[in-house]
């Protein structure tokens, strides 16, 4: 494997969507689920005994990890190499066609 095609396949996985959301969802999740935990009794009566931002952090934590679980069970397939995609000259052109 050349090096472009490792630069490829590295730049594939460094933005694969998964990662992306994931990553934002356990950051976001972080910071809502310490807005809950430091929560006021006057907040928590807001939502009616409820601590939302608790739950909704941990929810929120759950699906990053989720996201990021299942990027790293299932990653993304490496680009196809220049050997098995065929030439631009070596299609067949459409008939009648431009």
């Amino acid at each position: 494997m050349g090096s472009l095609e490792r630069k490829s396949a590295t730049a594939a996985r460094l933005f694969d969507v998964r990662r992306v959301i994931g990553g934002l969802f356990v950051v976001y999740g972080v910071l809502v689920t310490i807005a809950g935990i430091t929560a006021s009794d006057a907040d928590i009566a807001k939502a009616q005994g409820i601590n939302i931002n608790l739950w909704a952090g941990i929810g929120m934590l759950l699906l990053g990890l989720a996201f990021l679980l299942w990027m790293r069970l299932s990653p993304p397939p490496p680009p196809p190499s220049p050997e098995e995609t065929p030439a631009e000259e070596s299609r067949p052109r459409p008939e009648g066609g431009a």
